[in-house]
């Protein structure tokens, strides 16, 4: 933006105002363009799973099977609004920075003062700024002094001071000593400021494009279901591919080899998959809830299970956000006294340092009333950067505070002690103030410079925005999890540095923003590669988005938290952004991922077991959805190979009567299964490492799948056999044998529901045995499997059911046999456990 200077003492003419509010736009920051819900929908329809699907159901539809093509496309949609309804979310970064913007300015035009929207003001407007006013614009001082709480824009907590007499040198903008910006809030003071940036082009407005212009990428659990997703898509097809000519060879007509086709494709298919994981991430989401943790992105849950480096604010995250004197030297009645004299705040308002003041002063035996203060005060002299003290005349006396060099020099006497224990408090990286007193010879009030000379100093006080308590714990917790925790904030090194020390941070090195800004990008990269915690002190919005990005580039996991405007971008780059719900801003919060309802730094150690928990679940359901694709793909092998001297054993809607009835009750039980011990005893998990291992495939299809399938096979070819079945002999409608076939379909697929429920009870630990976590311990799981049993009951025994999914009435010898069945399976991985602690000779290793 490119600024003519015509502004007058008297402001801009209101014609001028409106020719420019023409000119440059109003002072609203742009909207970023809203996403179509129609694209995230048809993402859902287009997923490998999906593309598998509707594979399924085009063959169906070809090789005349129009009820499973119907079936099939049931399945789609279901799967595809379920998971459409539960990740849809809108991002309102930029609208919340609109937000944050006041609505009313007051200024000078057509030489009145006058208030008006701030969206019309316009650059070269003079602003008109007061103790308690939100920023409306930058603006560029020209008359006036005033503090300014600039912790929105860079997370410093104590206000800056903006002078209109001072040089405007500052490398950054934000360091300026003459300049305000728009979001921020003036603590005390007045002036008057030129604008010179309005919408866009303020630092908000910078901010709010880079928030734009960050790309949010798939969650680790995103990527991994995608992966597993084609896997079973690269499987499903190669196997329809590969065995579609078999069973041409083994002698099947076209028509029956395509329907083997179609059930190999539906067998390998679980179409459960997606909506269990989705509901699964839900149940995570709502019990993150209860630990004070909004999840805005289901993924999220797990993703924050996965950190491996966390990057933390200091201001409001580490801290309360609340100035309080640490400690006074020396501790005296005549300190408490002279510090409420010559206070500026009230019970309810006032700069977060002269309440902490007043508070320490009331603690420590003072005076409370301030009322009976202020009416007894005679003269303030306000803070003056060049003098850098203020001091009151009250009835009683003449009292002083400021920053040590500048009344201590104004002191008589030694005062040697009193700057050393200033310079010590300084060095912990406290603010440090240094009370004198002095006493009034007359009612008179004496000129400043006779009032603020031949002082007699009384103490010196050291303020800091403290630690919460409960953080220290936290940090130590997330520590033995095996994660870094590195401290990213606006503030200054020795104050970062202090707090950080206190609640257990490393903080091995101090390293400045702008040092960073000038690093290359080797450089930072093996920075951030050492072992130890590092403070990042006075970090811009682009230096924490750099910090980001290089741990994201080793293969860390970030979750970086934060609160303020200055912290959106690196929250929406970050893998996973945690903002505070309580003190932070509008901005923060729809910029991040998760957000903590109670600012509690805690609460992000609990959410970091909560994701572990859940992808540990995750696993557990995966596992048991995947055992039972051995025994729904064998009887197609069977039949394939057989040559049609075997009939199909199982029918496709039964599959999906499994996979979509059967399965989905027990699968979500098991993301109900509390962690496991010494889950964050655990090093993080790798970025690399998949939602599935061979360990896993192992489990599933070498073990429990194939003893599954050799067990369902017993029992068809055990019933068919029993009702005097010979290899070829025909089982279709009207032939002798049809009814004795549809019991053996029956028993193979009640067979793999049996099967089903060892398999849920063997998937609820991944080394522990069954007996050491309790049997009815998992009531969710039980009610699932007594689910399971009915529904199953309900399809074999019902004969509306039995009609559309070709099953029959099971006689007792065959219920008698698939008892055991459970027992069997979930008996085969519980050896395989055992064998494994005995191995290993622990009860759980990474």
């Amino acid at each position: 933006m490119t600024l003519t200077v015509s502004s007058t003492p008297a402001g801009l003419s209101t014609r001028e105002a409106q020719r420019r509010l023409q000119q440059y736009g109003p002072n609203a920051l742009p909207q970023r363009s809203t996403r179509r819900w129609w694209r995230d929908l048809v993402k859902q329809f287009t997923h490998p799973l999906a593309l598998l699907l509707w594979m399924a159901a085009a063959l169906s539809a070809a090789s005349g099977s129009t009820e499973l093509a119907i079936a099939i496309l049931v399945v789609i949609v279901l799967n595809a609004l379920l998971a459409f309804v539960q990740e849809q979310q809108a991002e309102h970064a930029v609208e919340a920075l609109g937000r944050y913007l006041p609505q009313h300015a007051w200024v000078l035009r057509d030489g009145h003062r006058q208030q008006v929207l701030a969206i019309d003001l316009v650059p070269d407007d003079v602003l008109l700024i007061e103790e308690g006013d939100r920023v409306s614009a930058d603006a560029r001082l020209v008359e006036g002094v005033v503090e300014v709480d600039n912790s929105a824009l860079t997370g410093e907590s104590a206000p800056v001071l903006r002078d209109a007499s001072s040089a405007d040198d500052a490398e950054h903008p934000l360091d300026s000593p003459v300049r305000v910006f728009s979001g921020t809030v003036c603590t005390e003071g007045s002036a008057k400021a030129l604008v010179v940036g309005t919408g866009a082009h303020t630092e908000l407005g910078r901010i709010a494009a880079l928030s734009q212009r960050v790309h949010v990428d798939e969650s680790p659990l995103e990527r991994q279901v995608r992966r597993v997703a084609w896997l079973i898509a690269i499987v499903a097809v190669g196997a329809g591919v590969a065995f579609l000519p078999l069973g041409l060879v083994a002698g099947l007509s076209l028509g029956a080899a395509l329907l083997f086709a179609i059930g190999l494709l539906v067998a390998n298919v679980p179409e459960g998959l997606l909506p269990t994981i989705t509901l699964a991430l839900a149940v995570g989401v709502r019990s993150m809830a209860r630990r004070g943790a909004v999840v805005k992105r289901l993924s999220a849950v797990e993703t924050l299970g996965s950190t491996t480096v966390i990057c933390t604010d200091k201001t409001g995250t580490l801290t309360a956000n609340s100035m309080h004197v640490v400690e006074a030297r020396p501790e005296s009645p005549a300190l408490a006294d002279a510090l409420f004299r010559c206070g500026t705040a009230d019970d309810t308002t006032g700069d977060p340092t002269e309440v902490a003041l007043l508070r320490y002063a009331r603690e420590a035996g003072a005076q409370s009333d301030v009322a009976i203060r202020d009416r007894e005060r005679l003269a303030l002299n306000r803070f003056d950067p060049r003098r850098k003290m203020m001091s009151t005349v009250d009835i009683n006396g003449i009292h002083v505070k400021g920053a040590p060099e500048a009344v201590l020099s104004r002191c008589v006497g030694d005062v040697s002690a009193l700057r050393r224990h200033a310079e010590e408090l300084e060095s912990r990286g406290l603010r440090v103030l240094a009370v004198a007193t002095k006493p009034l010879s007359s009612r008179d009030v004496p000129p400043q410079q006779d009032a603020e000379s031949g002082l007699t100093a009384v103490g010196v006080v050291g303020l800091l925005d403290p630690p919460r308590p409960e953080v220290a714990a936290a940090v130590e917790a997330v520590h033995a999890a095996g994660i870094k925790v590195h401290v990213v904030t606006g503030d200054n090194g020795h104050t970062a540095a202090e707090i950080a020390r206190q609640v257990g941070i490393g903080a091995d090195r101090v390293v400045d923003g702008l040092v960073v800004d000038r690093m290359p990008e080797d450089q930072l990269d093996r920075l951030l590669a050492d072992q130890g915690e590092i403070v990042f002190a006075r970090s811009t919005p682009e230096t924490k988005l750099r910090i980001a990005d290089a741990l994201r580039h080793k293969g860390e996991v970030v979750a970086m938290t934060g609160d303020g405007v200055n912290d959106a971008p690196a929250l929406r780059r970050a893998d996973i952004g945690v903002a505070m719900g309580a003190a932070g801003t509008d901005v923060a919060r729809e910029a991040a991922t998760l957000v903590l309802t109670d600012d509690n730094f805690a609460t992000i150690a609990a959410g970091i077991e909560e994701g572990r928990r859940v992808f540990d679940n995750v696993r557990k359901f995966i596992l048991y959805i995947f055992v039972h694709a051995i025994p729904e793909v064998l009887p197609f092998l069977v039949f394939a190979l057989a040559g049609g001297l075997v009939p199909l054993p199982l029918g496709v809607l039964q599959i999906l009567a499994i996979d979509l009835g059967t399965d989905t009750l027990p699968a979500l039980a098991l993301s109900r299964e509390p962690a496991e011990p010494g889950l964050m005893t655990l090093p993080p998990r790798s970025r690399r490492e998949g939602v599935i291992t061979k360990h896993l495939l192992w489990r599933a299809w070498g073990l429990m799948g194939l003893t599954a399938g050799i067990l369902v096979l017993l029992a068809f070819f055990t019933v068919l056999l029993a009702g005097g079945w010979h290899p070829g002999d025909p089982v279709g409608v009207g032939a002798p044998l049809h009814q004795v076939y549809l019991e053996a379909t029956t028993a193979t697929f009640a067979g793999i529901v049996a099967c089903q429920v060892g398999t849920a009870f063997a998937a609820r630990t991944e080394w522990a045995s069954l007996w050491s976590i309790g049997v009815t311990t998992n009531r969710a799981l039980l009610v699932g499997i007594a689910f399971e049993l009915a529904f199953t009951a309900a399809l074999v025994y019902a004969p509306p059911l039995q009609a559309v999914f070709g099953t029959a009435a099971l006689p007792p010898w065959v219920l008698l046999m698939l008892v055991p069945f459970p027992v069997v399976v979930w008996g085969v991985d519980e050896l395989n456990r055992w064998r494994r602690r005995r191995r290993s000779g622990q009860v759980r290793t990474t």
